[in-house]
């Protein structure tokens, strides 16, 4: 069995998850705790809990299917985020440091699933 923690890729994604917490849906009207806020939370948890899920399977092949549902919720946050920005619920500050973690999460997913591919 794999170690997830030993993922720099599922560490980041801890890491974003705790900012999407912190940063992101904490600022966010109370109209929207149960519609978007909510989504983005589902969303940003659904990465590193892929990962991990991933990390239990025995198979490269279901590591992979993992990873690919994990690049997937990276996706489904960023667009979410950006709707939240331009329903002006989140800052563009917010915004801009959340593209630099989805980026560097969505690179490292992209990278760790080609190199088990080969």
């Amino acid at each position: 069995m794999r170690n997830y923690k030993n993922y720099e890729v599922w560490q980041r994604s801890h890491l974003l998850t705790l900012f999407v917490y912190k940063e992101v849906v904490d600022v966010m009207p109370k109209s929207s705790q149960f519609d978007l806020a909510s989504q983005i939370k589902r969303a940003a948890y659904s990465i590193p809990l892929n990962i991990v899920e991933g990390c239990g399977r025995s198979s490269d092949k279901d590591f992979c299917r993992f990873l690919d549902i994990a690049l997937g919720s990276v996706h489904e946050l960023e667009y979410a985020c950006l709707l939240a920005m331009d329903l002006e619920f989140i800052t563009k500050k917010a915004k801009t440091k959340l593209d630099i973690y989805l980026n560097e999460v969505k690179a490292k997913l992209i990278n760790l699933i080609k190199s088990i591919r080969r």
